[in-house]
């Protein structure tokens, strides 16, 4: 549910519908505005009568809502959520892109990729420093080691850092080190780390799981929210299908969408969608006329000899063509980059 106050109401009256419904045993979540204040009613609002908060002092307006991610919805935010990290403009008109290795393998390795997402137009760096792999014996990361040189290439090249954490132990001590924190696919509907990630001051980058429907998807950023964190950044990174050609199929539908449905900002991740490297570019910016806030591409100067996803990481001189091409794509659309 969604109540709308009155224009100007008085501060003591908004504090009196907040301690009703909390005496009804619903949590509030409240946005402010310049002119009104709105205050999302969490919990079995069927269980009143919505006459009762309508017929309150000070509200203007009651809407329940049929979604059941309140929180995340355009319902409860008209406008697209913009987030400001460190000067980066996350959700606004400016397209933003994510780029770097699937792996930290080594400091080399990692500052001449650094130095060439940079030259090229990325804002973020990726890596990651403990990797979730299917097979056991397959490379697991530097871990610690591996966050150290994402900070040394971030203050290097003047960029952000977005890294994966995998499970709640591990988030103290990625957040001494990232700008975002990333959740992977594998653990999107994990509710007991995702609900941990609510009481973090980092923004998080919430990939769609492998087989998760878009509500399910929004459900999970909706656990986020509800913890206080109000930095949620969706990611549309491909779903298992029937089809065995690619990796994942990236569902580009699912970006207009989430956009549709959430205020939320939404990427896409044409790597892992596809999982081939000729595929990524395509792919990347169909995204971009689609309509994402921006891009996670994976990028290696060797990805022959990569620790991990060689096969869909574009080389140096392919990820600057692709910064050219979408951004001719963006200007089309009224976007820049």
């Amino acid at each position: 549910m969604v109540i709308t106050l009155e224009r100007n109401v008085p501060e003591k009256q908004v504090e009196e519908i907040i301690k009703k419904l909390n005496n009804l045993g619903f949590d509030i979540h409240r946005s402010t505005g310049v002119n009104r204040t709105v205050l999302g009613v969490i919990g079995d609002t069927a269980k009143i009568d919505i006459r009762d908060i309508k017929i309150l002092p000070g509200v203007f307006n009651v809407v329940r809502i049929s979604e059941p991610y309140k929180l995340a919805s355009r319902s409860y935010h008209k406008d697209n959520s913009v987030f400001n990290i460190k000067n980066v403009n996350i959700g606004s008109n400016e397209i933003v892109t994510i780029a770097g290795p699937c792996s930290v393998e080594s400091e080399k390795q990692l500052m001449t990729i650094a130095s060439e997402v940079k030259k090229a137009g990325a804002k973020i760096l990726r890596g990651g420093a403990f990797k979730p792999r299917t097979s056991p014996y397959a490379f697991q990361g530097l871990g610690e080691k591996g966050l150290k040189l994402l900070r040394k290439a971030a203050a290097e090249f003047e960029l952000l850092i977005v890294t994966e954490v995998m499970d709640k132990d591990q988030i103290s001590l990625v957040e001494q080190y990232t700008d975002i924190i990333q959740v992977g696919a594998r653990n999107m509907q994990n509710f007991t780390f995702i609900r941990e990630l609510g009481k973090s001051a980092k923004p998080v980058f919430l990939k769609r799981g492998i087989s998760a429907t878009i509500e399910e998807w929004l459900m999970s950023a909706e656990y986020i929210l509800s913890g206080g964190n109000k930095q949620v950044i969706l990611c549309e990174r491909g779903i298992r299908t029937f089809e065995t050609y690619t990796r994942n199929t990236l569902d580009i539908s699912a970006i207009p969408i989430a956009k549709k449905l959430s205020h939320l900002p939404v990427f896409a991740d044409p790597s892992h969608g596809t999982g081939l490297r000729n595929e990524v570019i395509p792919m990347a910016r169909a995204a971009v006329a689609a309509g994402a806030d921006g891009l996670m591409i994976e990028v290696h100067n060797n990805p022959e000899n990569a620790l991990s996803d060689g096969a869909q990481s574009l080389y140096p001189e392919q990820f600057s063509e692709l910064m050219t091409q979408i951004k001719t794509i963006a200007s089309s659309i009224g976007r820049n980059i």
